[in-house]
């Protein structure tokens, strides 16, 4: 892996900027769509441009060989279920508190991975940066205009999604040395196949009157928030390392409070900044502790 020039540091702040922009977009989607929808057309969209790299690059894709299973189990754990949570949870919360809440995800990560892997135990300054990432989010329970009896469920819902997330990824481990764009691509293909009946039988999305908006937010989810983004992600690990691509996690918060402030008008109050650096300080240490990076 070679040290980051200036067009790696580019691209993984691109993509930051795309992860940190899907959460305002969620939230305009969820104006016209239902969550089992939205995140089935998600992934319908994000799908085509992973199909096209597998057949330019002669990839077989394994979704329904004999070794299927850990497939469909990925694509429901670490696909269907987040995106359709995060849609739900998106819906009545601040679009820059989603993004903040998401950013647990290295955190919940790390206590999975302490038992359910060999080589990731949570040591003494792990435990520390999970304790003071957490407390940052429960920092923020004290902002009634943020989070309040009306919408505090939803925001759990957010972080079930997350936690979805980092679940999905200790799963997608055993499976690579099956290649990123095989796993990849053969998880997206099952979501679909999970999400389609979910969507036509309890949404019956024909019925629906959708917004150009909210078809073009949705639109980008696609196309370059899943996939686009996750060919830049590729690119990333490829180029240069896990450890570079997973500096990322600093950048999304950053990018969906801004984004949030600016373009949907988004109430900012000094919990919430003081929240946000708290847990860029947990992420922080979690991610100086974790060995299973350095590699």
């Amino acid at each position: 892996m070679r040290e980051a020039k200036s067009a790696d540091i580019f691209l993984l702040t691109l993509l930051g900027l795309i992860w940190g922009s899907s959460f305002f977009n969620i939230k305009i989607a969820t104006y016209s769509y239902e969550p089992f929808t939205l995140a089935l057309v998600r992934v319908i969209f994000a799908s085509f441009p992973l199909l096209l790299l597998c057949k330019y690059k002669n990839i077989k894709i394994e979704a329904f060989s004999k070794e299927w299973r850990p497939y469909a189990i990925i694509g429901l754990c670490n696909i269907t279920i987040p995106f359709t949570l995060i849609a739900i949870g998106t819906s009545k919360i601040n679009s820059y508190l989603a993004a903040m809440l998401m950013s647990t995800t290295p955190m919940s990560g790390s206590i999975l991975a302490h038992f359910f892997t060999k080589d990731e135990k949570i040591t003494f300054l792990k435990s520390l940066g999970i304790i003071i990432g957490f407390s940052g989010i429960i920092f923020l329970f004290f902002d009634e205009l943020i989070i309040n009896k009306e919408n505090y469920l939803f925001v759990l819902i957010t972080i079930l999604g997350s936690t979805f997330y980092s679940i999905g990824g200790i799963l997608t481990l055993r499976l690579k040395r099956k290649g990123n764009e095989n796993v990849t691509t053969s998880t997206t293909i099952w979501s679909v196949i999970f999400l389609l009946p979910l969507s036509l039988f309890f949404e019956t999305p024909w019925n629906s009157n959708p917004t150009l908006e909210s078809t073009l937010s949705l639109m980008y989810l696609g196309i370059v928030a899943t996939g686009l983004a996750w060919l830049i992600r590729f690119r990333i690990l490829v180029t240069n390392g896990l450890v570079f691509q997973t500096q990322v996690a600093y950048l999304i918060p950053i990018f969906g409070v801004m984004f949030g402030y600016l373009l949907m008008d988004e109430i900012i109050t000094w919990r919430v900044l003081t929240s946000l650096v708290i847990i860029m300080v947990g992420i922080y240490i979690v991610k100086k502790n974790n060995k299973g990076l350095k590699k």
